[in-house]
């Protein structure tokens, strides 16, 4: 029997989070904010954090450096319940640190740096693809997986240990990739999860059908359109879905995109349908922007089943 359920490869950072930023100076230099926060992020920090807390063993591979920052994270994740045998600590590269500014109705902005364009060659590490049954890539097109080559070898590895794969997408930051230059990668892919601006980006389509038409004819089994306050969009070759979202007052949409990938990944392993993990994942990324940061406000199952079922 595998050891873990799901294993969660990506991007580990801290999040500076400013809420209610006024761009009017209030002095020479200053200005003010309705508050400032340090949260643990990244794509593959949220989702394992969150698949934790849905009651599923989960372990991530992730770098981090010898720092502050670093520390911070890995503590994080332990008192989660993550499993962090997988995770690479460097003295000579930093931890990523982002800074976000959120606006009132919960959208933001980010600043990101050297340290995010990072790679610790997780192709080095792919017999922990053995240990696992579900994998994870947290930012497909970003480091450390905005290499050809290194997707190949990941993807490739995982596949042959029969390992069902979900990749996450983001737009690209340092090194941008097209879906040609990871063509032979793409056919391993059993479920892609970008939102609605990545899908354009990536198939420079305008509607979520043709966006998810255009992933299926290069090879990808199930294509998942995230489409924040109005849902998300499901297609493969044989059923197609829209589901609206949760009707909710976000407060912070930092790491929605993420619950939601979690939540979906963990009730298929549940054995749940796919409509109906597509119900939980709407669930679980409308609790995150119930709070500011990503791993803040989801505590449980039970919370998400109560947000997509008011009435039971």
């Amino acid at each position: 029997m595998k050891n873990l359920d799901i294993l969660c490869i990506g991007t580990a950072l801290v999040d500076s989070i400013i809420k209610g930023f006024d761009e009017k100076p209030v002095s020479a230099t200053g200005y003010r904010a309705v508050s400032g926060t340090l949260n643990v992020g990244g794509e593959a920090v949220n989702e394992a954090a969150t698949a934790v807390k849905l009651g599923m063993k989960t372990g991530i591979m992730c770098f981090l450096g010898e720092d502050t920052a670093g520390d911070m994270i890995l503590n994080s994740l332990r008192g989660f319940g993550v499993d962090t045998s997988y995770v690479i600590r460097e003295k000579d590269h930093p931890t990523p640190v982002t800074t976000m500014f959120v606006n009132d109705d919960g959208t933001r902005r980010s600043i990101t740096n050297n340290a995010h364009s990072y790679n610790f060659h997780p192709e080095l590490y792919t017999d922990s693809l053995k240990d696992t049954g579900a994998v994870i890539l947290g930012s497909l097109f970003r480091a450390p997986f905005n290499d050809p080559l290194i997707i190949y070898k990941v993807l490739g590895k995982a596949k042959e240990a029969g390992v069902l794969i979900f990749a996450d997408t983001k737009l690209p930051n340092f090194n941008p990739l097209t879906l040609e230059d990871i063509k032979d990668s793409l056919p391993f892919i059993d479920y892609i999860t970008p939102n609605e601006d990545e899908a354009a980006y990536y198939t420079h389509k305008d509607k979520p059908e043709e966006m998810a038409e255009f992933f299926l004819d290069h090879g990808v089994k199930n294509v998942i359109i995230k489409l924040g306050s109005k849902g998300c969009y499901f297609r493969n070759d044989e059923k197609e879905y829209r589901l609206p979202a949760c009707n909710i007052n976000a407060v912070d949409a930092t790491g929605a995109g993420d619950n939601f990938v979690a939540g979906f990944v963990s009730e298929l392993i549940r054995g749940e349908s796919v409509y109906e993990a597509l119900r939980f994942g709407n669930g679980c990324g409308a609790v995150c922007t119930t709070e500011v940061g990503a791993t803040t406000a989801l505590k449980s199952r039970d919370q998400v089943l109560k947000m997509i079922n008011p009435d039971q």
